[in-house]
């Protein structure tokens, strides 16, 4: 079973997710981040697969991005240092970035590479649906790999229950029409989340862009079955101190 599947079937409501760039602060800080995620009593791993051009990313992650590309991260180096993640990490893992280093690196041997060091899923934002379902969908399935789709609050219904009949694991609820960091729009997003409450959708739900502490953590949790935290949580990383202690005190801030 996937891990993201046993995840939603085991827990129903308040599923914590951290994103993370892959090379930030410190190009060896990969498995470090993640064991201290895991540690913390978080519920899922997204971690950033850094690009010169990141899409809809506020000016906290495109620098994260920036950072970690200076420092020598790239795809092969990063599968190279999750090798051995899973003797150690049990909740589910994601890779999520545009497509462009993914097309690059090669589609299929992504995937391979994603089943080969446990990856449970991707998020990959400009990977159009269709394109996906023609092309990619059977290799995707091949490796047991999900692939989550991005939902905002200007897609449609009709589009949203494609979206949601295409998907496994679960949909990602963008808050709003802004970029990650902002946190424009969250409170007026109201009926947006209550839409998609309310459609009976056959996949889990979780929010993301504007979440920041506990408030928006328990509030999004209030419409989902969970929220994803990414900026804040960068810019915690960039705080003076050692990684695992950082990573505590700033997930205790919001559990």
């Amino acid at each position: 079973m996937n891990r993201i599947d046993k995840l939603f079937q085991t827990k129903k409501s308040n599923i914590l997710s951290i994103y993370f760039t892959a090379g930030h602060p410190g190009l060896s800080d990969t498995a470090t981040i993640i064991k201290a995620i895991e540690k913390s009593g978080v519920d899922m791993i997204e971690i950033g697969i850094p690009f010169s051009d990141p899409i809809a990313d506020g000016p906290l992650i495109q620098q994260s991005n920036k950072v970690a590309l200076i420092n020598g991260m790239s795809l092969k180096l990063l599968f190279e240092q999750l090798k051995n993640i899973r003797k150690e990490i049990s909740i589910p893992i994601l890779l999520m970035g545009p497509l462009n280093p993914v097309f690059r690196f090669g589609m299929e041997k992504f995937c391979d590479k994603c089943r080969e060091v446990g990856i449970d899923g991707t998020i990959i934002p400009d990977l159009p649906a269709y394109e996906y379902e023609e092309k990619y969908i059977k290799t995707f399935e091949k490796n047991d790999l999900y692939n989550i789709f991005l939902v905002t609050p200007q897609t449609d219904n009709d589009r949203i229950k494609h979206l949601d009949a295409l998907s496994k694991g679960f949909i990602y609820l963008v808050s709003s029409y802004a970029t990650t960091g902002s946190g424009k729009g969250f409170e007026q997003s109201q009926s947006y989340f209550e839409r998609l409450k309310n459609m009976n959708l056959k996949n889990p739900r979780l929010i993301g862009f504007g979440i920041k502490d506990k408030s928006t953590f328990q509030n999004a949790c209030r419409y989902a079955h969970g929220a994803i935290i990414g900026t804040a949580f960068i810019k915690a990383l960039e705080m003076e101190g050692e990684i695992e202690e950082k990573v505590k005190n700033f997930i205790r801030e919001i559990l």
